[in-house]
């Protein structure tokens, strides 16, 4: 199961790009899309299509459930009970103020972006290890902290990784708190005359007046998935972004968007599905999958610490070519780790 507090705590941001083929041997797509925990939206866009497939629309329409708990205490995710029902692996991680982690009295470190002054502390407690020494010092005192010392409240969101009767069983155990099953939000459309860069998969860095690069695309994307209009007229006052060069205009663009607590076991398939788009020869010479995660995260990567006071960013996109070979482009914030 994951597990997402959303915490309260704008914009420099680091860009990585890199290249490869999802068959090769090495290739590292399916390790940076499991390790990226909590993800807030996916949208992928398919140039040349007007209808989506049955096999990536029953994907998109399968991307949920996942659950809202509002005000839920600390203590009940160290419970024996919850983790032996629901936590299969997995760390609790807090990122607290100065007053609130010395007021809970547990150990940590300060954040690595504190500053000359550190007003920020990072608290790691294994689950596992965790419930399987109840009686010890670490645990009662674990206990002691978030039930007495410091009660600490806070709305989760809940999903779990694999789908079936579990949902059911969430709503159970939760029942005595306010537990709302939601659906993601899904929007479609199709996209008409769109200016989009030409691109050549070996030329990550663009070719003058051949092919641009991932960086314009990266940037043109964004523009697209904000609505922005991409002609650049002299009375438009909203935006003067335009289609970098060399372009094309494509009758057709399918655009899909996905917006809730998505898991990376989902975005996995629709990954696989649309490179077994190209399986069939198609107009499109690319497609792209890029997710985001949530701003207010504790952690972007695995456990690396997510730095939200300075930025919030922590994003991936895929553009996958019909040669099965994909560019990889990473984004996070200036308080933030190199992505793995």
């Amino acid at each position: 199961m994951a597990m997402l507090c959303r915490l309260r705590e704008v914009p420099r941001h680091l860009l990585v790009c890199e290249k490869s083929n999802f068959g090769h041997e090495k290739s590292r797509h399916r390790h940076l899309v499991e390790t990226h925990y909590h993800n807030y939206r996916v949208s992928f866009l398919i140039p040349e299509c007007g209808i989506l497939s049955k096999e990536l629309k029953d994907l998109v329409m399968d991307s949920g459930p996942y659950y809202l708990v509002k005000d839920l205490p600390l203590h009940e995710l160290i419970a024996h009970e919850f983790i032996s029902t629901f936590v299969k692996k997995g760390k609790l991680i807090l990122s607290l103020d100065k007053d609130t982690y010395e007021e809970t009295g547990l150990q940590g470190h300060p954040s690595q972006y504190s500053g000359r002054k550190t007003m920020k502390f990072i608290v790691s407690i294994d689950l596992m290890d965790l419930s399987s020494k109840l009686d010890s010092k670490k645990y009662k005192r674990v206990s002691w902290a978030f039930k007495e010392k410091k009660p600490l409240k806070f709305d989760f969101l809940l999903a779990w990784h694999q789908t079936g009767a579990e949902g059911s069983t969430m709503m159970s155990y939760f029942s005595n708190y306010r537990i709302q099953e939601r659906q993601p939000k899904i929007a479609l459309s199709t996209v008409t005359d769109l200016p989009c860069p030409v691109l050549r998969s070996g030329e990550l860095r663009g070719e003058p007046e051949a092919a641009c690069s991932a960086q314009e695309l990266f940037e043109w994307l964004g523009a697209v998935f904000s609505n922005a209009e991409l002609n650049n007229e002299p009375d438009n006052f909203i935006s003067t972004y335009c289609c970098p060069q060399p372009s094309t205009v494509v009758a057709k663009a399918y655009l899909c968007t996905i917006t809730g607590f998505i898991l990376p076991e989902k975005i996995h398939l629709l990954l696989e599905q649309l490179c077994r788009y190209f399986d069939e020869p198609k107009l499109a010479p690319w497609v792209t999958l890029s997710v985001q995660g949530f701003a207010d995260s504790p952690v972007s990567w695995r456990e690396n610490e997510h730095g939200f006071r300075k930025g919030g960013e922590h994003l991936y996109n895929f553009v996958v070519f019909s040669n099965r070979d994909y560019w990889l482009q990473l984004a996070v914030g200036a308080n933030d780790d190199c992505p793995p």
